[in-house]
């Protein structure tokens, strides 16, 4: 069975820094699409970033472009930065994993749409407070 754990959120004051980690159990690992999704009260979930299968492609939401980072390993571990928070950023985190989707840089690939994701994780939370 293929799960997505999250871990790494917290509570961090605006200006912050924490770094997230989604742990795959994944046996393919390196043909899977990862993305982060957030979903903050009272709002939809939406898109953070994704990164290709080789890990050799970002993409990002504008409201976190410049601030964020995403990465992934060969310990089958995709991690979000996040740098410079703002209490806007307060949402539960989301991983999400895709092996059949084409490659977000091909054009016509909604990798900002949460349906084109089939494994999510169960989310952690991040809360930007002074």
């Amino acid at each position: 069975q293929v799960t997505l754990v999250e871990s790494g959120g917290g509570l961090v004051q605006p200006g912050g820094s924490l770094k997230l980690s989604c742990e795959a159990s994944i046996p393919t690992f390196g043909t899977y699409v990862m993305a982060w999704f957030r979903q903050a009260p009272g709002k939809e979930r939406e898109f953070v970033a994704v990164i290709t299968r080789a890990g050799g492609s970002t993409f990002y939401a504008d409201s976190v472009k410049g601030r964020f980072a995403i990465s992934r390993d060969n310990a089958k571990m995709s991690h979000l930065q996040l740098n410079r928070l703002q209490l806007e950023d307060t949402a539960i985190y989301y991983c999400a994993a895709d092996e059949n989707m084409k490659s977000p840089f091909v054009p016509g690939v909604e990798y900002w749409d949460r349906s084109t994701y089939g494994i999510w994780g169960q989310g952690t939370q991040v809360t930007v407070s002074s």
